[in-house]
């Protein structure tokens, strides 16, 4: 006897439990979309007289401490062009390696004393020997032994969560799990400690959370470039 449908039991059968094998793949493949759902913090960074602050380190740390999802650290670059150093602030995660270019025409000789990471790199002009690896949280200042006016900084995060402000004051931090966070602000003239700007802060787990900082920012004391431009010099 054949059924209503023409198609024989047995292999009615068979065709139902492809289709159920087709939306358990289905299914699976959805899963991965669903869990990668993710949220932002976009952050203003502005001085006590409401002005944007740029080169501000913005770092967002998962409650309780922990360094939040793995993402591997990767590789970053501070170039030497024209007597300066290149990112003016570099923010990095641990365990980054840099590399230090020299663009210039000339030799520079960078080194650094910071309990981050002290290391030197002699008289060298082109790309150094080879990358320089930050495996300390904290703040490296950069110097060069030949030009006392340059100055940089390179931040090195415990968290992967970070973003620098533009000449705006803005930095947007992004695909942050939905959670409860730490978030502080650093930059080179900040007036008191990095750990006084921290604030706690609620991320979704799609969308974005807004954040004004406001921060007191110390006299620029940077030596001034010598000799000056078109007296010749080093």
């Amino acid at each position: 006897m054949k059924t209503r449908s023409g198609i024989p039991a047995r292999v009615r059968g068979h065709l139902a439990t492809h289709a159920a094998c087709g939306v358990l793949m289905a299914c699976a493949l959805a899963l991965p979309a669903a869990s990668a759902v993710a949220g932002d913090i976009r952050a203003a960074v502005h001085d006590r007289d409401g002005k944007p602050v740029a080169d501000a380190v913005v770092v967002a740390v998962p409650a309780g401490g922990a360094a939040g999802a793995a993402i591997l650290p990767g590789t970053a670059e501070e170039d030497q062009r024209n007597k300066e150093f290149v990112p003016y602030v570099l923010p990095i995660q641990v365990g980054t390696r840099v590399t230090f270019p020299n663009n210039d025409n000339i030799r520079h000789h960078v080194y650094s004393f910071s309990p981050a990471k002290a290391f030197e790199l002699p008289l060298y002009s082109g790309t150094s020997a080879s990358p320089v690896l930050f495996d300390k949280p904290g703040v490296v200042i950069l110097g060069c032994n030949i030009h006392d006016w340059m100055v940089g900084y390179i931040y090195v995060s415990e968290s992967p969560h970070f973003a620098k402000t533009g000449a705006d004051g803005k930095a947007t931090l992004g695909g942050l799990p939905g959670g409860d966070y730490s978030l502080r602000v650093w930059h080179p003239r900040l007036e008191g400690s990095e750990q006084a700007t921290a604030r706690q802060l609620a991320v979704p787990a799609t969308g974005a959370a807004d954040v004004a900082a406001t921060i007191g920012l110390t006299p620029d004391f940077r030596a001034r470039r010598a000799p000056t431009p078109g007296r010749g010099g080093y």
